[in-house]
């Protein structure tokens, strides 16, 4: 199984001028945890909910203050035709639990700890019934 298989291709998405207000208000809006920060459809950061609670912990007044001011710009990023299992690992070498998809550097989708286990689940039940179906009956 892929990565492709699996991320989230509708992805929000801002750029390093968003405001914090702004990306507050959208992530907030579309109930999702990040958003990838992009630049001509590449992915050059991201901002996590954390991070925007935490900021705005640090300092309340965000009017003057943009999504440039707090993203995380080492960003880890994975091919779209990655194995899941590379994935995992990525996430927990980094110690992180979402991954933006990307392919020839374009930004393509978002994968995160949660897709990874809702596919694993699916497996482990579709397992499940081919167990069930050739197991004798007793």
């Amino acid at each position: 199984m892929t990565v492709r298989d699996i991320a989230a291709t509708d992805v929000v998405t801002a750029t390093e001028d968003a405001t914090l207000a702004e990306i507050a208000q959208m992530v907030g809006d579309e109930s999702v945890g990040c958003a990838p920060i992009v630049e001509n459809d590449e992915p050059v950061g991201i901002v996590t909910n954390r991070k925007i609670a935490l900021s705005l912990a640090d300092d309340r007044d965000a009017s003057n203050r943009t999504v440039g001011d707090i993203m995380t710009r080492d960003l880890i990023t994975i091919e779209s035709d990655a194995s899941v299992h590379d994935a995992v690992e990525q996430m927990e070498d980094a110690g992180i639990r979402r991954l933006p998809v990307v392919e020839s550097g374009r930004l393509t989708g978002l994968v995160t700890l949660d897709d990874v286990l809702v596919a694993v689940a699916d497996e482990l039940d579709e397992v499940a019934d081919v167990i069930e179906e050739q197991s004798p009956r007793l």
